[in-house]
């Protein structure tokens, strides 16, 4: 009986058979792919994920923002618009943030200013201030204050829960769409849910429609946006006269 070996000669004159590391590379390699794949396919991040980075990331840089606004005010009840344009400013003060609104349309001009845990509007015709104590709710004024202007995406998932609507193209600018719910009660029964477009490319608000139950909104929308520039002080400081009232309704 002949016994022929199946294994054929290399040109050194030993046999492939008797190389180990030859057979073990194919099915290591094929093993490496079946447990590594999986875990490479996790590692991909969501489109929200990019977009609450993308805040973060702007966060850690942010001293100022200034833009042009147009704030429309929609009260359903008797189905009328009331809106407002200007200047808005945002600061950097401390692990806060001010802002100063200047409404110049319609006129005569308004002004409203948020620092410390105040909020004051001056109503340059009538010659009065008046001014709100946010006191204990300050923390929740600012997270409606900072959305998309200084606020990471990491404070915003603390205040609310987030979900990603698919991006949406504004003037020409390619922005991600959110859906904001608050996790507050008490805030829910003002404003029940928020829409924010978040211009994908600088992590900053180019649209802001906040809704409330009874079925108003607020819109705001942004435009002529300038990060990080110097703002003078002055901005952040209310041009009163001599004569001007100081008002503090209670309640």
């Amino acid at each position: 009986m002949i016994v022929r070996d199946t294994s054929s000669p290399t040109k050194s004159g030993s046999s492939a058979r008797s190389n180990p590391s030859r057979r073990f590379h194919g099915p290591a390699i094929l093993c490496l792919l079946i447990v590594l794949l999986p875990c490479s396919a996790r590692a991909q991040k969501t489109p929200l994920q990019q977009v609450l980075e993308q805040l973060d990331r702007t966060a850690a840089s942010f001293d100022t923002t200034q833009a042009n606004f147009v704030w429309t005010q929609y009260t359903k009840i008797v189905d009328d618009k009331d809106v407002q344009k200007g200047i808005v400013y945002f600061r950097r003060s401390g692990s806060h943030i001010d802002m100063a609104a200047d409404i110049s349309d319609p006129a005569p001009p308004k002004y409203v200013l948020f620092t410390g845990s105040k909020i004051q509007v001056y109503r340059t015709k009538a010659d009065d201030v008046t001014e709100y104590d946010a006191g204990k709710n300050r923390a929740a004024f600012e997270s409606f204050l900072v959305l998309g202007f200084g606020g990471s995406g990491q404070d915003m998932l603390k205040s609310f829960d987030v979900t990603y609507s698919g991006s949406e193209n504004l003037d020409g600018v390619e922005t991600a769409k959110l859906n904001l719910v608050p996790k507050a009660e008490k805030v829910r029964s003002t404003f029940d849910h928020i829409w924010l477009w978040i211009d994908s490319a600088r992590g900053v608000s180019l649209r802001q429609q906040l809704f409330t139950p009874g079925g108003d909104y607020r819109l705001a929308a942004y435009s002529n946006i300038r990060l990080n520039e110097k703002i003078p002080d002055g901005v952040f400081k209310l041009k009163t006269t001599s004569k001007t009232k100081f008002l503090s309704p209670k309640g």
